[in-house]
């Protein structure tokens, strides 16, 4: 995945949703790489973090950007889920 920065300033609301995303996509190729509970866990909470940094985004600071940072992260949450549904599986 391409890194995506913003011309806005570093500490907007937007660029942090951004840089969350980032972190989300390590955080989940990680776990993808090597599926332990404790990478699971870590995405897992990653996937928090990046969800309340998108919601706090403001619009207003680049509309655009926000609505980069919604389907990047619902990009996320699909590859996550697919992953807890691998790891439930395996355990049964």
């Amino acid at each position: 995945m391409k890194r995506y920065d913003s011309s806005l300033q570093a500490n907007s609301t937007v660029a942090e949703a951004l840089n969350s995303v980032n972190k989300l996509h390590y955080a989940v190729s990680s776990a993808l790489s090597h599926p332990t509970e404790q990478m699971i866990e870590q995405a897992e909470n990653s996937l928090e973090h990046t969800e309340q940094a998108v919601r706090q985004a403001d619009p207003s600071l680049g509309r655009t950007g926000v609505e980069l940072a919604e389907e990047l992260l619902a990009e996320e949450k699909h590859r996550l889920a697919s992953l807890s549904n691998r790891a439930r599986h395996s355990e049964q």
